[in-house]
């Protein structure tokens, strides 16, 4: 398997389903605007009249509205034709549906974005038996793909972890608990990143505390946090858009402005408690390119073309106060 670096940035049936470096905060406008660019360079022709069904973790998050504002904007100047068929809610039962009934409704491709690398593989192996290409955007199953459009969560969680150990030493705490709010256990993006923020803590004396999962659900990370906080920890960190959201409201309630949360993802709401200082970062991924490159790979793999595999890095931009109103 290939890996492809196109951006490094520090930066029911159908009822149902409805890497990265650090850069200065100046320059993170001027090298997402290079990303824009360079998904814009290329065009493709579809050999057919294909039909892609895009799948995401829910329909609700802002990171999969605007993939799928992306995709739908990518396949209608490529002239296919793509449906969007995600689960109201981050469930896997729901999203193996949506994969059934892409099968069932003779779709050509899917671009998935998995919610469990396990449970819905076997979904997704039927729908690869059956002929249908299968694209990867922002988290992958255990299914081979054509290609696969994602944030290196790895290395983004370590510069969220390192983000962190930065604010709590500028605000002289060398040491204390930190929180964890997570989805679950088995969506891998998040998992990688819990993996390099915990990475980025070793050698230092701060306490990792055990992580709380919140499925996604910003009511529920807020109630994990407020719990973290009523512990005494210094600093949470949360996973995705609804963990963060979450971190953020339960520091607000706090009246704390000791209490440092960093964020994953991006949306008017988590730019908002950055503005007022309720977050002090979050990881912002690139959604529009994963949702436009994952359609202009459906559109090759089905035109023939051997993808082999590959893995791109779509990049990862630490929004702060400093270039929060640039985006």
């Amino acid at each position: 398997m290939k890996k492809k670096i196109l951006a490094a940035l520090c930066c029911a049936s159908m009822v149902g389903c409805l890497w990265s470096v650090p850069v200065l905060a100046e320059e993170a406008a001027e090298e997402e605007t290079a990303a824009e660019e360079t998904t814009e360079e290329e065009t493709v022709t579809a050999d057919g009249d294909y039909k892609i069904a895009l799948i995401t973790m829910d329909s609700v998050d802002q990171h999969w509205v605007s993939l799928k504002e992306a995709a739908e904007k990518e396949a209608e100047a490529d002239k296919v034709t793509l449906d969007f068929m995600a689960p109201d809610v981050k469930d896997d039962a729901k999203q193996i549906e949506c994969i059934n009934n892409a099968v069932a409704g003779g779709y050509d491709a899917i671009m998935v974005a998995a919610n469990s690398e396990d449970a819905v593989s076997g979904a997704l192996q039927e729908a690869l038996d059956a002929g249908i290409k299968i694209v990867y955007v922002d988290s992958p199953a255990n299914v081979e793909a054509e290609s696969t459009f994602s944030t290196d969560n790895k290395a983004a969680g370590k510069i969220a972890g390192e983000e962190m150990v930065k604010a709590l030493e500028e605000k002289g705490i060398k040491e204390g608990s930190i929180g964890i709010v997570n989805i679950n256990t088995s969506t891998n993006s998040t998992i990688m990143r819990e993996e390099g923020f915990r990475e980025a803590l070793e050698g230092t004396d701060y306490e990792i505390l055990e992580t709380q999962y919140c499925e996604g659900d910003a009511a529920k990370a807020q109630t994990i946090a407020e719990n973290y906080i009523t512990e005494g920890v210094v600093g949470i960190f949360g996973a995705n858009e609804g963990a963060s959201t979450g971190t953020g409201n339960a520091i607000k309630a706090s009246g704390s402005d000791e209490i440092v949360g960093v964020g994953f993802d991006k949306s008017d709401t988590l730019k908002g408690l950055i503005t007022d200082g309720f977050l002090q970062c979050t990881m912002a991924q690139n959604p529009d390119v994963m949702g436009k490159l994952g359609v202009q790979a459906c559109i090759k793999a089905l035109n023939g073309e051997d993808l082999g595999g590959e893995v791109t890095d779509t990049g990862v931009t630490v929004l702060n106060a400093e270039n929060v109103a640039d985006f």
